[in-house]
């Protein structure tokens, strides 16, 4: 039976990106006063053709006054004089407008990282962002297309001559449409390969394994949907686990040069199958993201994957109250703070509240009426000694409530001492040791705050909250601290999502049951509580019903007050 290969041209093929005979390319060069940005060299000339389909679109030329002496060397190589450019526009003023010519395309340049390099270090030192083009590379894939018997070498003239009837002459606009014929010539020759899109040719171009590159078909029939993707090895074994806006797109990235990641080139040699799940918004796969994580524990996820080590402070629930390091939230009236994300962050936390109050810091229960001979930390009067009848209950309880106003409420008492202690050690010049303190107490202070985040959801037994979309609005149901549901529900169901009662109710029947967790801990993950609380906070998210607010941020502005919170700042 014959091979069918078909045309880059068929409209009845689904290329799974951007056809090449449909993506429209901007091919540049330059003529600059030097081989470098970053030693002081100049453009001195921009052109540059677009191109679609093999149809020429526009082309774009214009000298650049480099505002410095053009090298004799350059002079003899280009042609290009000092009195060409003297009346030349600025780059300041050609950048922009090449920006407009080329917005929307694909980038093509014969050893791109010279042109692209040049008007990149223009558009920094102009305070211009760059768009982020996509870059093809006609000598690169002139290596990989073309064989030594062919051409001697892959320079702009040689290819020229085999491909293009224009010669280069050092001029930026001849030599982009030379360049223009070599792409054109190039594409030809990438069909025997299988490359038929943008995506392609940027696997075609790197350093792409061939068996990242053979297990491209993966991404087949995956939808262009926002959600979760699970790559699977050959027995079902969830791999890795991840989530995108595209998620056909992002399956596509494992397969060419924008994966850079060696576990990730590991795990696509053990991948056999991608199962995705669609999510109605991003919060949504964000949520099921880590899910998934938590349930199958995929040994390519580097986070998310031990909620379980997390460590939580418990100021107990007993006779003769103490502060004990733990893993897990208790029913009962115990309070917590949490969770750490590490053991150490949690002892220096519990270090600060024992150097801030005189409670019991030895560990076990103590009868009603204890007998035992005090300790050393009495004997140094950091203790308050109920051991040996020292203090009485009454004594002792108030000590017990000032621990626990500054774990639930605000630890302004540990401040307060926290600054004493601090001002005295740098009298003494114990700089490193004020530090210390400092350091412990942005722990404590940050759990304070973590756990009155994560409570004020979690004791709601539902919140209903909305954000524009461009298809209508974004609607969650979170019951504490869960995600319920989420949606998105139409513009044409009410003008404000407070009168969506039809839509909400649609939701609501479908929405997941929850039982509360012992406070201050989520019905959920902590790290799903806490997207739920970023999305909650941020602009345009409205309440529909519910009465969540966020809360007062007591602890923030005591890590503001010691300049600590950019210090010790994690990732949103």
């Amino acid at each position: 039976m014959a091979m069918h290969q078909p045309a880059f041209d068929d409209p009845d093929i689904d290329w799974g990106g951007r056809p090449l005979h449909d993506t429209t390319f901007c091919v540049v060069d330059l003529e600059t006063t030097g081989g470098s940005p970053k030693k002081g060299s100049r453009i001195t000339e921009v052109g540059a053709v677009k191109v679609r389909g093999g149809e020429i679109l526009g082309e774009f030329q214009t000298l650049v006054n480099p505002d410095q002496v053009i090298p004799a060397f350059i002079t003899v190589l280009t042609g290009i004089t000092d009195q060409m450019v003297v009346e030349a526009p600025r780059i300041a003023e050609v950048l922009p407008s090449f920006l407009e010519f080329a917005r929307g395309s694909v980038l093509v340049a014969h050893n791109a990282p010279f042109d692209v390099g040049f008007l990149k270090h223009a558009a920094g030192e102009l305070g211009i962002d760059w768009p982020g083009f996509d870059v093809v590379d006609t000598a690169v894939l002139a290596r990989r297309v073309l064989l030594r018997d062919e051409v001697p070498n892959v320079k702009l003239a040689t290819l020229a001559a085999r491909f293009s009837p224009v010669q280069p002459d050092h001029r930026a606009l001849t030599d982009a449409r030379a360049t223009v014929d070599v792409l054109h010539a190039l594409f030809e020759r990438l069909g025997t390969w299988g490359v038929a899109t943008v995506e392609d040719v940027a696997s075609f171009t790197s350093r792409v394994t061939p068996e990242q590159r053979r297990k491209k078909h993966l991404a087949d029939g995956l939808p262009e949907a926002p959600g979760v993707y699970l790559f699977r090895d050959t027995r079902g074994e969830v791999l890795y686990v991840g989530t995108s806006r595209s998620l056909r797109a992002r399956v596509r990235s494992y397969f060419t040069k924008a994966e850079t990641r060696t576990r990730m080139g590991e795990m696509i040699a053990l991948a056999e199958k991608v199962d995705t799940v669609v999510c109605a918004t991003d919060t949504e796969a964000r949520v099921r993201e880590l899910r998934l994580i938590d349930r199958h524990r995929p040994p390519y996820n580097r986070r998310s994957k031990f909620p379980e080590r997390a460590m939580w402070l418990r100021l107990t629930d007993e006779p003769w109250p103490r502060i004990s390091l733990v893993r897990t939230v208790v029913e009962g009236g115990a309070t917590h703070i949490g969770p750490f994300n590490s053991r150490k962050q949690a002892e220096a936390a519990l270090a600060t509240l024992h150097d801030a109050f005189r409670i019991r810091q030895c560990a076990g229960r103590l009868p009603i009426t204890p007998s035992r001979a005090a300790c050393v930390l009495a004997e140094l009067g950091q203790c308050l000694s109920p051991c040996d009848g020292a203090v009485t209950v009454e004594d002792y309880t108030h000590e017990v409530g000032r621990v626990r106003r500054a774990m639930s409420a605000d630890p302004v008492e540990v401040v307060a001492h926290l600054e004493q202690r601090m001002a005295h050690l740098a009298e003494s010049q114990r700089f490193e040791d004020a530090a210390v303190m400092r350091d412990r107490a942005a722990s404590l202070i940050r759990a304070v705050r973590r756990t009155q985040r994560l409570d004020s959801l979690s004791r709601q037994p539902e919140v209903i909250a909305a954000a524009p979309h461009q298809d209508g609005w974004q609607v969650h149901v979170v019951r504490h601290g869960r995600l319920a549901a989420a949606a998105i529900l139409p513009r044409d169901v009410a003008r404000t999502p407070g009168a969506t009662a039809g839509g909400v109710d649609t939701l609501l029947t479908t929405a997941e049951s929850v039982e509360a967790a012992p406070r201050p801990l989520p019905a959920a993950l902590i790290e799903e509580t806490e997207s739920i609380l970023r999305w909650l906070e941020s602009p345009g998210v409205r309440m529909v019903r519910g009465s969540w607010l966020s809360p007062w941020p007591a602890a923030a502005r005591h890590l503001e007050r010691f300049d600590i919170e950019r210090q010790f700042a994690r990732p949103a």
